[in-house]
């Protein structure tokens, strides 16, 4: 008889997740398992049916292989739903209570990983560098070479689990897989511990690690430093740092991507007679200049005055707003001149004024039509 399609069996598609495959084989094996379905052969075969496609659809190897040549390209790799039903349906709990099925094969763990935010200024972030940190961690306990056993002793095989790692506990007519209490899944005992990291495997250090900080990183980028993190317990490998960069306000530029931004005060006179600013940038200062009758909020674009990113794309522009500003503390020939000047203005209009006259048409109107 020939098979059913394996993504038929658990029912999902055939773009399906692997998180998606497991929930629907989990769905499937615990409906049909024979031990809720006793001397029911259509639940066995469903059952058998939906393991097999569970072992090829969660391996990533296979499924490759099941995709491009169907049940022909995977023939020889399965068990053909032989395996045993206790041990398939521990992995269904394995997440649950801590391990899967053959969780404590290995005493061996890989070591956590870790962060460590680093600040920097924005012309270190833009240019690179070369930073010092020190990092608080635990390092593999060197007396016992990480083991957590005195020195000339061994750890021993559980005494709960027999060094499996776990215990299978009956539950009505569930045969339930859980992680062993005694050794927390380890799978083994140390009968005799170091007296340097009592057991541990591993002791608190502080190591001073040297970091390249790439040109053009921003905010949130992550440098991975692999093995600079926690050590393994009982002699595993350490698990890796990564370094995630945070960059301080700058006092004059704010940075979105690839481009600069700053504002730059310009005196009433400059905006209107226009001028010549010298404008700073990361690279040294440049000549700015400003037409006659400039605006408040102008903006003016000097391009490949920006930042070039970590990830390419080119260098980006430096964006100045110009914004006019109020003199204060006038003296009184500056007053003088001022209202000479307006009084010189009003006469004009709005040939001088076009926005503020505008405006106030545009209210006068609304009032009108409102009172209308």
């Amino acid at each position: 008889m020939s098979k059913r399609d394996y993504y038929e069996v658990l029912g999902v598609a055939r773009d399906a997740s692997e998180a998606e495959i497991k929930k629907a084989y989990r769905r499937v094996a615990m409906k049909n398992h024979p031990d809720r379905n006793p001397d029911n052969k259509a639940a066995e075969e469903t059952f058998k049916e939906a393991n097999e496609a569970f072992e090829v659809l969660s391996d990533s190897q296979k499924r490759a292989r099941y995709d491009q040549y169907g049940h022909a390209g995977v023939e020889g790799h399965t068990h053909g739903g032989s395996a045993d039903f206790g041990d398939i349906f521990g992995d269904i709990f394995g997440d649950i209570f801590g391990g899967g099925r053959g969780g404590g094969r290995s005493h061996v763990r890989k070591g956590a990983d870790l962060r460590y935010n680093l600040d920097l200024g924005l012309e270190e972030a833009v240019k690179g560098t070369s930073v010092k940190i020190q990092i608080p961690t635990a390092i593999t306990c060197k007396t016992c070479d990480g083991s957590g056993a005195k020195k000339g002793t061994q750890p021993v095989d559980c005494s709960t689990c027999g060094g499996h790692g776990q215990v299978r506990m009956q539950q009505g007519f569930f045969s339930v897989q859980q992680t062993c209490p005694r050794c927390q899944g380890v799978g083994k005992q140390i009968k005799d511990p170091c007296q340097t990291c009592h057991g541990r495997g591993a002791v608190e250090d502080t190591k001073t690690l040297s970091v390249k900080v790439p040109a053009g990183v921003d905010v949130g980028d992550r440098i991975r430093l692999t093995g600079e993190g926690q050590a393994g317990t009982h002699g595993g490998p350490a698990g890796d740092l990564y370094v995630e960069i945070r960059v301080r306000p700058h006092p004059i530029f704010t940075r979105d991507g690839r481009d600069l931004h700053c504002e730059i005060p310009i005196s009433f006179a400059d905006a209107a007679l226009g001028g010549e600013l010298e404008v700073p940038t990361l690279e040294g200062r440049v000549k700015l200049k400003i037409p006659a009758e400039t605006q408040t909020g102008k903006l003016f674009r000097l391009r490949n005055k920006g930042v070039t990113s970590v990830r390419g794309g080119g260098q980006g522009d430096l964006l100045c707003r110009v914004i006019v500003e109020t003199p204060v503390h006038l003296t009184k020939r500056q007053k003088e001149l001022l209202e000479e000047f307006q009084q010189l203005q009003e006469a004009e209009g709005k040939r001088q004024s076009p926005k503020r006259s505008g405006w106030f048409d545009g209210v006068k109107k609304f009032v009108d039509e409102l009172m209308d």
